[in-house]
């Protein structure tokens, strides 16, 4: 069997082109099966590689095949030879004559060619799921996709792959994918890619295809409490406390209202915007109880048709948690959470202020930055503070080590991206988020304008105060559920505990 392989090795290559052809087929499905064994075994994990196994070698193997009958064409045609005078002349007789089962070339072109349909079908499968997979999407495009990539990594989807929310189902959604892919690859062949990269709202699956296979708007519930620590720029990096009871409600029959109701399945708001980016709104429509729609339009955008039917959404959970996955953070809020979680030690004198100032320094590349921010906190304790520089050594390091890593995480120079490049629609701390809708240019036709009322969406327990649960008691226990309806009692308990003593 092996002499038979070289055999016909050498007798289909014909010329030159059959040489090369019978060359890369050989080499090609060596080197793949070498490649595949070792990411089999785990010994090769790179995206690289990877695009090297499934994408570059595969399609070199079709190439040498092509190359192998263009060969016997070409001869064909040069010589004027009929096909069994060719065979003759490149074959032994007996590899020619027929069998029981056909000739030895036959069969052994019949067990070649089904061994080549499967390796393509084998390679094709492989090559799908390897393109599936999260790394080949954040690091295949290094340069470009580092960004989206980092963010990926430390968000709270980290482990769901990024086709979950970025490909449909279904084999139409699968093409539509690999065509986006194709155009994808020619953008940067070709340097023809926004910096940075517009957030892909326009052709985002519906959030009842993606968010809620795992989150139920049904089952939104309750209200919830959510405290949010501030540090001061002060000498001591003074933190503060604002506490909100957040009403997360659906609405659905039965069930307490809250921010969730826009995304009830009772419910329906739509809206029209400018743009794809979805930040000014030309008109919103809410459902109202009989199934028609009242109609908010926007007073400040007159010059827009309030007929528009274009860039009109239906809102869903994208429309708040915009960054859900791909989480850039505002710099003083990343150097807040850093310290509330003991990566940078609060009791180093004016911390807060120093980090903050060295993350918002304009620097022009990444390398440099790194540099500067090591300098900026090192010299302001060098100049005003030095005995700390020996005392604190450590504390200090690592506070530059985490602000540096604050920068790399949320900074990224080629791709022209900085603080409020991508902003975050949850909430309206940083943004507009809430009030793109909630806003007293949206009225209706009686000039009565979208709610603005906080207590919507919560409840205020402390805004900037030193003490977390500062306005607990201003509210009545009957209006809270479940964990808040029990910290509210224990606290009125502690509290009574102290009036007695």
């Amino acid at each position: 069997m092996k002499r038979m392989y070289m055999v016909f090795l050498r007798g289909i290559s014909i010329n030159v082109f059959g040489r090369i052809g019978a060359s890369l087929v050989t080499s090609t499905l060596i080197i793949f099966l070498i490649l595949e064994l070792s990411r089999f075994l785990g010994a090769l994990t790179n995206a690289y590689l990877g695009l090297l196994t499934y994408l570059i070698f595969p399609t070199l193997f079709v190439l040498g095949l092509l190359l192998i009958l263009f060969g016997w064409h070409r001869h064909a045609k040069l010589t004027g030879k009929s096909l069994k005078t060719i065979l003759t002349e490149r074959f032994n007789e007996e590899d020619i004559i027929a069998g029981s089962l056909g000739s030895r070339l036959v069969k052994t072109v019949g067990l070649l060619t089904l061994i080549n349909l499967v390796i393509l079908a084998g390679v094709s499968g492989r090559a799908l799921h390897f393109m599936d997979s999260a790394s080949f999407c954040g690091t295949a495009c290094h340069s470009v996709m580092n960004p989206e990539w980092t963010t990926y990594r430390q968000s709270p989807h980290a482990r769901v792959r990024c086709v979950e929310c970025h490909v449909g189902e279904g084999a139409g959604a699968l093409i539509d994918a690999k065509l986006n892919g194709a155009w994808q690859i020619i953008s940067l062949s070709f340097n023809l890619y926004e910096r940075p990269i517009p957030t892909p709202v326009h052709n985002l699956r519906p959030a009842r295809e993606t968010c809620e296979k795992c989150h139920w708007p049904r089952m939104f519930l309750g209200n919830r409490i959510r405290s949010i620590i501030h540090y001061d720029c002060d000498r001591a990096s003074s933190p503060s406390y604002t506490t909100l009871m957040m009403k997360i409600g659906s609405g659905e029959e039965g069930l307490e209202r809250g921010s969730h109701w826009h995304v009830s399945e009772r419910n329906e708001v739509r809206y029209a915007s400018i743009d794809d980016m979805r930040e000014r709104m030309i008109w919103v429509d809410v459902r109202q109880s009989d199934g028609s729609f009242k109609r908010y339009h926007n007073r400040r955008l007159q010059n827009y048709s309030h007929d528009r039917t274009e860039n009109v959404h239906i809102v869903d959970c994208v429309d708040c948690h915009n960054r859900a996955t791909h989480i850039y953070e505002s710099p003083e809020h990343a150097v807040d959470e850093r310290i509330r979680k003991g990566l940078i030690d609060r009791s180093l004198i004016f911390i807060k202020d120093r980090s903050l100032g060295a993350l918002l320094n304009n620097y022009p590349d990444q390398e440099i930055a790194m540099k500067s921010i090591d300098t900026h906190i090192r010299n302001y304790y060098r100049k005003n503070y030095p005995e700390l520089l020996s005392t604190e050594a450590g504390q200090i390091d690592t506070a530059i080590a985490v602000v540096q890593d604050i920068y790399r995480r949320n900074i990224h120079h080629r791709m022209n991206i900085t603080w409020g490049s991508y902003p975050d629609h949850l909430g309206h701390r940083n943004n507009r988020g809430c009030f793109r809708c909630h806003n007293p240019n949206l009225i209706d036709d009686a000039g009565n304008s979208i709610s603005m009322d906080c207590t919507l969406c919560h409840s205020i327990l402390a805004i900037n105060e030193d003490d977390p649960f500062k306005y607990l008691f201003d509210i009545p226990s009957d209006s809270l559920t479940g964990s808040s309806h029990e910290i509210h009692r224990y606290l009125q308990e502690e509290f009574e505990e102290v009036i007695k003593k």
